[in-house]
């Protein structure tokens, strides 16, 4: 099982999914390429088959944690995204993605899947960079965004259910990275400036 040591991460990732992803470290940052046809999204209306994704996922230190990082996109496609991954099982994990919209805009998206997933669009960005930030505080998690790295705006506030029962119930939330191109030939997407930190921000919602 290859793994890989990422600068600013105090855990190694492992490669998992299928098809496999892509990958290198070129001056600290994590160059990320999916393939074709790959996502993570269970539609709500029940149609379709459960989909896979190469990523890149590792176990976290346990207590509360912020993951940030800088991501690039070289957008192509409808829906390619660069992501920061939570994964808990094969019906069980969110998503902090910067994603092409159906209007050709790059845009901040959150999805929630507890069996089936949810879709929700935040705002439209003037670039093809944007910030992302994954929080853990206690039982809930945290998803973040921001245009400057400074000042971010909270997206999600949720929980994933661990405790709860069903197949997935009591696997290890891993955190990680992962490109989609769920409509299109392959995306890729740069993580640099990665940093996690121990705790959460005092106020989810005041900006810091």
């Amino acid at each position: 099982m290859t793994t890989v040591t990422i600068p600013g991460l105090p855990f190694p990732l492992t490669a998992e999914g299928s098809p496999p992803c892509e990958y290198q470290l070129k001056d600290g940052a994590l160059i990320l390429t999916g393939g074709a046809g790959t996502d993570l999204f269970v539609d709500p209306s029940g149609d379709g088959p459960v989909p896979d994704a190469g990523r890149l996922v590792g176990t976290p230190p346990d207590g509360d944690f912020t993951l940030a990082s800088r991501i690039t996109v070289d957008f192509r496609s409808t829906y390619d995204a660069g992501v920061l991954l939570l994964h808990a099982g094969e019906r069980r994990w969110a998503k902090l993605c910067f994603e092409f919209s159906p209007q050709s805009q790059p845009t901040a998206v959150t999805v929630v899947t507890r069996q089936t997933s949810d879709d929700c669009n935040s705002f439209d960005v003037a670039a093809r960079t944007l910030w992302l930030r994954v929080t853990r505080t206690g039982r809930a998690w945290a998803f973040h965004a921001c245009t400057d790295g400074q000042w971010w705006r909270l997206l999600r506030y949720f929980s994933l259910g661990e405790r709860e029962g069903g197949a997935d119930a009591g696997h290890p939330v891993m955190v990680g990275f992962l490109a989609q191109s769920p409509a299109g030939n392959g995306c890729t997407a740069t993580f640099d400036e990665i940093q996690l930190r121990a705790g959460a921000p005092s106020d989810l919602r005041d900006g810091s």
